[in-house]
């Protein structure tokens, strides 16, 4: 589809892409991009503090844990990127130096989650905790963390879809480095108003998609008391479920297995069965932390003020009857 037949196709409801995804403080450089991952990141620490909190853990710990498992995150996120689409960084005329530019997007999803429960587990052992109790107090507030990240990618101008005639199209404009004729849809600005392309915003039906997954998360956690990382299973399985279709939809670059698949809907497929065979194998009820108070308020314990008055009349006469008023009945601690 060309620009003059989306311009007189009557593209009312066409969502416009931002003009740039960087701003300049001076020689700093702000970026869309970054402020998302950061926002995402502190939702997410946040969220899961509290969930944590609630379910008897002490706080501090997720914030204690996050300090391990957001480098490591961020970092296994970038590997997978890399590693999947390595001809951008390794293929031929390609720079590998811009593998390190991770302020220019790129983090796979799972590569994040693989290394970051690396960290998180560094973390729960220096906190005493277990990483699946903590995965569970975290897990909506992981997912939330995607959604606000897909932001960043509306701003990069990047991992859109197909073109198409539907009325909430996303409008794709020619960016270029200022003063210069140099394309860049990451950290250029657009030359007008006019987009090259309408295509599918598959970071909003992600971002829409992760808000419901969330959702559902803390649903089911409440209806079925989750644990033993059946929360965060609940997680896996429905973001999964999601990308495997809006992955569909995507036709930029990406590397393909068994043909022409896309890598991404691989690990889509086979995740999504890991997590949901996880949640059919275990049963276990949630064991939630110490601090948590009790639902139900405990019977009261005897106290020798709460004796019955037979009980008195029959008490011994003697040495033993001053030491029974002394120190309460053996019955009362056992």
């Amino acid at each position: 589809m060309n620009v003059l037949s989306a311009l007189t196709s009557g593209y009312l409801a066409t969502i416009p892409s931002p003009d740039q995804g960087v701003w300049y403080l001076g020689p700093l450089p702000i970026r869309a991009y970054a402020l998302c991952i950061i926002a995402g990141i502190v939702v997410a620490v946040m969220w899961g503090e509290r969930r944590l909190v609630d379910r008897g853990g002490e706080p501090g710990t997720v914030t204690d844990v996050a300090v391990f498992a957001v480098p490591f995150g961020l970092v296994g996120g970038r590997l997978y990127h890399v590693a999947t689409d390595w001809q951008k960084y390794f293929g031929p005329g390609a720079n590998p130096v811009d593998a390190l530019k991770i302020w220019h997007g790129g983090l796979g999803i799972w590569g994040a989650i693989a290394l970051g429960a690396v960290g998180a587990w560094i973390g729960c052992r220096r906190r005493g905790i277990s990483l699946a109790f903590f995965a569970d107090a975290v897990a909506p507030g992981i997912v939330t963390a995607q959604a606000i990240g897909r932001l960043g990618n509306y701003f990069n101008q990047e991992l859109y879809g197909r073109e198409t005639d539907l009325p909430w199209g996303l409008e794709i404009y020619n960016r270029v480095i200022p003063g210069t004729q140099i394309p860049d849809d990451m950290a250029g600005v657009a030359v007008s108003h006019i987009p090259e392309r309408i295509v599918q915003p598959t970071f909003l039906y992600e971002l829409i998609w992760n808000l419901l997954v969330a959702a559902l998360v803390v649903w089911a956690d409440r209806q079925f008391r989750l644990g033993h990382g059946r929360a965060f299973a609940v997680y896996v399985a429905g973001y999964t479920a999601g990308r495997f279709f809006i992955e569909q939809m995507r036709d930029d670059y990406a590397t393909r297995v068994f043909g022409d698949i896309r890598i991404n809907t691989v690990v889509s497929a086979v995740v999504f069965l890991g997590a949901i065979a996880y949640l059919v194998l275990v049963r276990k009820p949630r064991e939630d932390g110490p601090n948590r108070p009790a639902e139900a308020p405990r019977e009261p314990v005897a106290t020798p003020a709460a004796r019955t008055p037979s009980t008195v009349d029959s008490a011994p006469d003697g040495p033993d009857a001053k030491r029974g008023t002394e120190r309460p009945d053996e019955s009362a601690k056992e």
